[in-house]
């Protein structure tokens, strides 16, 4: 063993380990479902390759895991038929101007959730994490095959002119991280400056949170120089890997939600354009890049929160957290009031919710 790696916290052997996770589980750059068949060596007919511009919602650490794997594996596969620019967080247009830009056809892809983008649709709010909703990672793609979220979301998006959803899957639950601010109550929560997702945050705060939206590459320092005093924006594993853990003195177990929803969207024009073997071929990333997420996520979850050092663990009491949950039976209601559709989708999740509580362990 190197010094080096004798050196190293338990937080650090537990993120060197999960860096390599692409490499030695075969998700990486190039790699392709099993099963696929390859054709013969394309002859590119038109002037050269077809080019997207696709902007993730995430910045360049978090990006790494969320997408870049992804748009790798794409552009090998391809074989120079089509090639996707990966563009990070605000470095095309500002995070809450995609869905304008997308839809204006200034960027080709987006990878967000409906709530972050400012998606113009009545399911928007469901987008990034909607209280309760979900336990675990698997509860999102359950909804979308089984409970009908995939023909509701397919619904919405036809009334919407040129933008075209491909595809929704799951990435961590949602923690509040804060400087030097712990929260063993709700009354703890009050006046605290978080950067989180929209939806989660107009829940949190009836307890006095204040969300704050800035560019995600500006976070570090606004935790640094107290202009924020935490964030409500993610899990342990993204937390550690982006640096917050680095600034953020204490976590919050209590998790609001289990799994948010991030969605791929394509302008519905230069979709239409890409060959049905491309699309094909970029569907089938979209689902590798979802299963490689749902692992990295969920190992670190579990790893980080029992062995990483760098945040101190607090808990909300029982019987405020019953509270909490409470609370969330009457956001769901007054969403579900909001439009015909939104109504739809909430019935969907109190009817998985109570097939998986029947269903117990290992659902419940």
């Amino acid at each position: 063993m190197t010094k080096e790696k004798a050196d190293q916290s338990p937080s650090e052997k537990i993120l060197s380990t999960r860096r390599h996770f692409l490499t030695k589980s075969g998700l990486g750059a190039g790699a392709v479902v099993a099963g696929s068949t390859l054709a013969a060596p394309y002859v590119n007919a038109q002037s050269g390759p077809i080019k997207w511009r696709l902007q993730t919602y995430s910045g360049a650490p978090l990006g790494a895991h969320v997408i870049k794997p992804q748009i790798e594996a794409f552009n090998k596969a391809a074989n120079g038929e089509m090639e996707i620019e990966l563009y990070y967080a605000d470095q095309l247009v500002p995070t809450a101007d995609l869905f304008r830009a997308l839809q204006s056809g200034t960027i080709d892809a987006v990878q967000s959730d409906e709530a972050t983008m400012a998606s113009p649709v009545d399911i928007a709010v469901f987008g990034g994490y909607f209280p309760f909703a979900t336990r675990y990672s698997l509860d999102v793609p359950a909804l979308f095959k089984y409970y009908g979220l995939k023909e509701i979301w397919e619904e919405a998006y036809a009334e919407v002119d040129n933008v075209t959803w491909l595809s929704t899957g799951a990435w961590d639950p949602l923690h509040i991280f804060t400087v030097d601010k712990p929260i063993r109550s709700l009354a703890d929560m009050n006046g605290l400056r978080v950067f989180g997702v929209p939806t989660a945050g107009r829940f949190l705060s009836r307890y006095g949170l204040v969300p704050v939206t800035i560019p995600w590459d500006n976070v570090e320092v606004a935790l640094q120089t107290g202009e924020l005093d935490g964030v409500a924006w993610c899990g342990f594993t993204e937390a550690y890997e982006v640096g917050w853990a680095d600034v953020c003195k204490y976590a919050l177990t209590n998790s609001v939600t289990g799994a948010w929803f991030g969605s791929y969207f394509a302008n519905t024009a230069s979709w239409e354009k890409v060959p049905p073997q491309l699309q094909e071929l970029f569907r089938i990333t979209i689902d590798q890049s979802h299963y490689y997420r749902d692992i990295w996520y969920w190992g670190g979850e579990a790893k980080l929160r029992v062995e990483g050092e760098k945040m101190e663990l607090t808990a909300l009491p029982p019987e405020e957290w019953d509270q909490v949950v409470k609370d969330s039976e009457g956001f769901w209601d007054e969403v579900a009031s909001s439009s015909p559709r939104s109504g739809k989708v909430v019935e969907a999740f109190k009817k998985y919710s109570t097939i998986m509580q029947k269903a117990g362990y290992p659902y419940r």
